[in-house]
């Protein structure tokens, strides 16, 4: 288990990216990239894994608040399956309240308005990331 996970806030503009460490301890936002289609996103996605050495992927999935699937999560789950088609494996996370959660952050640390919004995505993914990863060391430790 030494590899980095990628994770991913899939917007309809924007995507924000967030990579794990090896050990999977920790999630850190490193980019936001801006939605082109399809071809371009996925290459694109398919570089930062290149980059980090992994081929795994966490996508957040926008749940309706009663945990249903709606028009977002189809577009979310069309495009990752884009990038199982290029070989890279997808697992998804609830993501409902985290670009709320990602706002209060980096309200929190001071940063201003337009700050915020160039960064809003990437830390959504990395709290998306992060869920996911205290997620697999809950089913670990409870598996022992």
């Amino acid at each position: 288990m030494n590899e980095a996970v990628v994770g991913l806030d899939i917007g309809d503009v924007r995507i924000g990216v967030a990579v794990s460490d090896q050990l999977r301890l920790i999630a850190n936002p490193v980019d936001v990239i801006t939605r082109v289609g399809w071809g371009p996103d996925t290459k694109k996605i398919l570089a930062v894994c290149e980059r980090y050495h992994t081929s795994i992927v966490v996508s957040g999935l926008p749940l309706n608040m009663d945990g249903s699937e709606g028009f977002q999560a189809k577009k979310v789950k069309d495009l990752c399956a884009q990038l199982e088609k290029k070989g890279l494996t997808v697992y998804y996370q609830d993501e409902r309240l985290t670009t709320v959660t990602a706002e209060d952050a980096l309200l929190e640390s001071g940063m201003h308005r337009a700050e915020r919004k160039t960064h809003v995505d990437k830390v959504a993914a990395a709290v998306i990331l992060q869920t996911w990863l205290d997620e697999q060391k809950m089913k670990e430790r409870n598996a022992q």
